[in-house]
C-alpha cells in the first residue's frame, strides 16, 4: 500500500527564537489610556467598579469606543472581553466598534411604555427627528418610571413631564437638570422635624432590637418591590447569619407603570436613610450598597448631596459605609440576584438558587435586600406602632399601600390607600374618576407583569395573595386603567415587546420565548394552542421572574378579552 509522503517543515533558529512583538487582543492607545486615568484618579480600579468606570466614560465623551475600552480594560487589569460584555448589555452605554460612527451627541429618549403609548408617544417619536435634526438622536425607551406625567422624555439626562414636540425643543435649547422637586426635605429640614431621633433611641438602648423586629411583625410590612416577602422575618434570617453582612438596596424600579419610590425619594430621602440605618443596626450591617436606576438623574444628584452631607455630621457613630451605585438601562436588575451581579460591576443575569441572597449574595456575604419603599415605612411605623398600620385596610385586608396609578384617569400619581382596596375605590376616591368620554374597560393590577383584568372584576380587593385566583397579582401595586377606547390585546402586545426587550438572555424559555409570544401576538388570528403552549414552558423553565411572569399579560387576553381575538 503506497502511503502519502508528508513533508516534515524544519522551522530555522529565528523563526523560533521570534517572540511576539505585542500582547493578542487591541493594542492599547497611548491617548485613550491617558483619558481614563485622567477620569479615573484616584477611584478604585477594582472589578466591582467597572459599571461606575464605563458610565464616567460615557458622560465624558458621549459613547464607549473601542480605544477606551480597551484601556479601561488595562487599567482594571481585566481582559478587554470581560469590559465588553458589560458594556454591551446594559442599553444606556452606547459602544461603537471601529469603524463605526458615534452617535449624536444628545439623545431624546421617548418612553413607549403602555401608559405613555396610550398618550401618544408613537405620534411623538414620528415628529420629533424632523423638527430636532440629525445634530439630535431620538430613540424610543422602555419605562422611564414617569407614568403621572405621559407621556414623558428625557433630554439627555433632564426628565420632559407631559413631553410634547415644543416642550422637548425646548428642553434640546436648555440643558438643565433639575435636582430639587417642589416639597424636598433637605437634611436639616428632616432633622428640624424630628429626623433621626428614632435612630438615636436605638442606639441609645431605649429600643430594643428584638422589639423593633417585632413591630414589623405585628404591622405585617412586606417586602414592597414585588416579591411581597415579611420584612421582620428577612431582618431575623440575615442577623442569625455569620459576619460581615452587607446591605443591598433596590431603587431599580423599572416595571412598567411603577415610580412610587422616585416620588417619596426626591422628596423625604431622609426618612428612607433613617429606615436603612435602622434596619443595618438592627441586622448588624458592615457596608450597605444603594443601587438607583440611572434614568433617576435629579434623584443620584440629590442624593449624593444628602449623603455627604450625612457622612459629615454622621447620626451615629461607626455609621456603615454607604455606596450609592448607578444601574444602566436594564429591568433585568430589579431582580434581587442579578442586582447584586451588577452592584459587583458584572451583566445583571439572575443567579440560579439556593443559596439565596440571604446566605450568599453581594461579594458571597449574607445580604439584606430591601425595595427603597419598605425602608421608607420603618420610622413611621416604629413610632406609631405595628397596631397603627395595620389597622388600616379594607376587606378584610391590613395595612396601606402606596398605589403608582396612571392611564385613563383625572388625576394620576402615587396614592396612599388601604390595603384591599378595589380598583373602582381606587379610581373613585383617589383619581378622580374616570377620564371624561372614558369607561372603564380594564386594568393592570401589578404592571407589566401583574396580567390584565376586565372592568367586570372591578371589585377584588388590591393586595398580596388576593389576585392570584384570578391570574393576576399585585407586585409594585402599579395600576394602569384601560379605557374604552383602548384595546388589552394592544396592552399585552406592549408589554412583551417590552419583556422580549429587556430578557437578559441567559434561559432559552425567555429569550426565545418573548420573541416568538410577539411574533404570535401580532398576528390577527391567535394560534390559541400554541399560544398557550408557550406560556405554560416559559413559566415552567425560565429561571427568574421575568420570563416566569412575561406570559400574564398574553393569557389574560385569551382568557378575559377573547372578543378581540376573534
Amino acid at each position: 500500500m503506497n502511503h502519502p509522503i508528508i513533508p516534515i517543515v524544519v522551522l530555522d533558529d529565528a523563526v523560533k527564537q521570534r517572540k511576539r512583538q505585542a500582547p493578542k487582543g487591541r493594542r492599547v492607545d497611548p491617548a485613550a489610556l491617558a483619558e481614563v486615568q485622567s477620569l479615573l484618579r484616584e477611584t478604585s480600579r477594582q472589578p466591582d467598579m467597572l459599571i461606575e468606570h464605563l458610565h464616567k466614560i460615557q458622560d465624558r465623551f458621549g459613547h464607549l469606543s473601542a480605544a477606551h475600552l480597551a484601556a479601561l480594560a488595562q487599567e482594571m487589569g481585566m481582559a478587554q472581553t470581560e469590559v465588553y460584555e458589560v458594556a454591551t448589555f446594559y442599553h444606556h452605554f452606547d459602544v461603537v466598534k471601529e469603524g463605526q460612527s458615534a452617535p449624536a451627541a444628545l439623545t431624546v429618549r421617548v418612553c413607549d411604555g403602555l401608559s405613555c403609548e396610550m398618550a401618544g408617544a408613537k405620534d411623538l417619536l414620528a415628529k420629533l427627528p424632523a423638527l430636532l435634526g440629525r445634530e439630535v438622536r431620538v430613540i424610543s425607551a422602555p419605562c422611564i418610571g414617569r407614568c403621572e406625567h405621559a407621556p414623558a422624555a428625557v433630554v439627555g439626562q433632564n426628565p420632559v413631564p407631559m413631553a410634547s414636540a415644543e416642550l422637548i425643543l425646548a428642553a434640546v435649547r436648555a440643558q438643565a437638570i433639575r435636582h430639587e422637586p417642589a416639597g424636598f426635605m433637605d437634611l436639616a429640614a428632616y432633622r428640624a422635624a424630628g429626623g433621626y431621633v428614632l435612630l438615636q433611641q436605638c442606639l441609645a438602648g431605649e429600643r430594643d432590637v428584638e422589639s423593633v423586629i417585632k413591630t414589623l411583625e405585628d404591622a405585617g410590612l412586606r417586602g414592597l418591590g414585588g416579591a411581597g416577602f415579611p420584612a421582620g422575618r428577612k431582618w431575623r434570617i440575615v442577623r442569625a447569619e455569620t459576619a460581615p453582612r452587607l446591605m443591598a438596596i433596590n431603587i431599580d424600579e423599572g416595571e412598567p407603570g411603577t415610580f412610587k419610590d422616585r416620588t417619596y425619594l426626591e422628596r423625604d430621602p431622609h426618612r428612607f436613610l433613617e429606615g436603612m440605618l435602622i434596619a443595618a443596626w438592627a441586622v448588624g450591617i458592615a457596608k450597605i450598597y444603594i443601587y438607583l436606576r440611572d434614568e433617576y438623574h435629579g434623584c443620584r444628584h440629590m442624593l449624593e448631596a444628602e449623603l455627604d452631607k450625612l457622612r459629615l455630621t454622621p447620626p451615629m457613630a461607626g455609621m456603615p459605609e454607604i455606596e450609592l451605585r448607578r444601574g444602566a438601562g436594564a429591568y433585568i436588575c430589579g431582580e434581587e440576584s442579578a442586582m447584586i451581579e451588577s452592584i459587583e460591576g458584572k451583566r445583571g443575569l439572575p443567579r440560579l438558587r439556593p443559596p439565596y441572597v440571604a446566605q450568599v449574595g453581594l461579594f458571597g456575604r449574607p445580604t439584606l435586600e430591601h425595595n427603597f419603599e419598605t425602608l421608607h415605612w420603618v420610622r413611621e411605623l416604629l413610632e406609631k406602632g405595628g397596631a397603627w398600620f395595620a389597622s388600616h385596610g379594607r376587606h378584610g385586608r391590613k395595612g396601606l399601600r402606596s398605589f403608582s396609578v396612571s392611564g385613563r384617569v383625572k388625576q394620576p400619581g402615587v396614592k396612599l390607600a388601604p390595603a384591599g382596596i378595589t380598583v373602582q375605590e381606587l379610581i373613585d376616591e383617589h383619581c378622580g374618576g374616570m377620564l371624561d368620554g372614558h369607561t372603564l374597560y380594564g386594568y393592570l393590577p401589578g404592571g407589566a407583569s401583574g396580567g390584565i383584568l376586565p372592568a367586570s372584576l372591578n371589585h377584588i380587593p388590591l393586595d398580596f395573595d388576593t389576585l392570584q385566583a384570578y391570574g393576576s397579582f399585585i407586585g409594585s401595586a402599579a395600576v394602569i386603567v384601560l379605557s374604552d377606547k383602548d384595546s388589552a390585546s394592544d396592552a399585552a402586545r406592549n408589554m412583551m415587546r417590552f419583556f422580549q426587550h429587556e430578557s437578559c438572555g441567559q434561559c432559552t424559555p425567555c429569550r426565545v420565548g418573548t420573541a416568538k409570544a410577539v411574533t404570535l401576538m401580532n398576528k390577527t388570528s391567535w394560534d390559541l394552542a400554541l399560544v398557550a403552549e408557550l406560556s405554560q414552558v416559559m413559566r415552567d423553565a425560565s429561571i427568574c421572574g421575568l420570563g416566569q411572569a412575561a406570559p400574564n399579560p398574553m393569557d389574560s387576553v385569551v382568557k378575559y378579552f377573547p372578543q378581540e381575538l376573534s
